[in-house]
């Protein structure tokens, strides 16, 4: 598989490109996200083929990581010792994740495989946000608080290899986060995603992180484990094309800086609300691809 989309093909579509980091940096910079899991499939709309796309979007993730957790390390909100916790578990995954991508690619089935896991992604956590959304909205209504509130996990107590993990304030087993981290790592190989999606819900509620130091931790894992995972598919599967990651990252630093601010000011029930229909509108997309057959079934290609 070519590594590098012609600069000839893109050339075009550069406006396109750059408008999609600017779109995904805001989503980042509003929600907290990496934002790999709107990016990707955005990417298989515009005819990136989607190898390439996994392959190559961990840049993005890389560059607005970076300036997030610059942010949190300043405030002191960064956990360093669960950070390399997961970091353990993210880079255990994500090299397996490579080695399963590199499989399927070879049967053929790479293309398949990513758009399935995106429709079956997209749909369930796309969903799940719109509940959430949807109750919030109504609670505020009502005039009911509404907090996450940490949940207390007893038999993760009797669980071996404990560890005091400081700026957190907990003392537990290290089983648990490197267990998130290699599935956060499969994913990130597989799917081309950061995984903060699924990351930070398993901190706050299976981990009992405190919020104020989930975020921060969460992207300084994020950072090493989309950097290794690019690194991989580049050497493994020649999957990267580094033109299209730079177009779109200039999109996304300035978006994500653009996120930021509007995430001081808008309501974040309704945000949430609209991400979810996003998300489920392109899960939808793309499993009617998948179900209907394309108008040309066959392409001739030359190079």
């Amino acid at each position: 598989m070519n590594a590098y989309l012609p600069i000839a093909e893109i050339s075009a579509s550069v406006p396109m490109l750059v408008g999609l980091g600017l779109g995904v940096g805001i989503l980042s910079g509003l929600f907290g996200v990496g934002g790999g899991f709107i990016l990707t499939p955005l990417l298989f709309m515009i005819g990136i083929p989607p190898a390439i796309a996994v392959g190559t979007q961990g840049n993005l993730i890389v560059g607005s990581s970076v300036s997030g957790v610059l942010t949190h390390l300043r405030r002191g909100t960064v956990d360093f010792a669960m950070g390399f916790a997961l970091l353990a578990g993210g880079l255990t995954g994500s090299f397996f994740g490579v080695k399963v991508f590199h499989w399927l690619t070879s049967l053929g089935q790479i293309d398949l495989v990513i758009k399935l896991a995106y429709v079956l992604l997209l749909g369930t956590i796309g969903g799940l946000m719109a509940i959430e959304a949807v109750r919030a909205i109504r609670a505020r209504s009502q005039g009911k608080k509404i907090g996450l509130g940490r949940k207390h996990h007893s038999w993760m107590q009797g669980l071996p290899f404990r560890m005091r993990f400081r700026a957190s304030g907990l003392y537990i087993s290290a089983i648990p986060p490197v267990l998130v981290g290699v599935l956060v790592g499969v994913m990130a190989a597989i799917m081309g995603v950061g995984g903060g999606f699924i990351m930070v819900p398993a901190m706050i509620y299976l981990l009992n992180m405190p919020t104020k130091t989930v975020i921060g931790t969460s992207l300084f894992q994020i950072t090493f484990l989309a950097g290794f995972t690019t690194l991989m598919q580049a050497i493994e599967n020649q999957t990267v094309d580094f033109v299209l990651a730079i177009v779109l990252l200039v999109g996304g630093v300035v978006g994500a800086q653009i996120g930021s601010r509007l995430g001081q000011r808008l309501n974040a029930d309704t945000l949430r609300l609209l991400l979810a229909a996003m998300v489920l509108l392109v899960s939808v997309k793309i499993g009617l691809e998948l179900a209907f057959p394309p108008a040309d079934a066959y392409s001739v290609m030359t190079r």
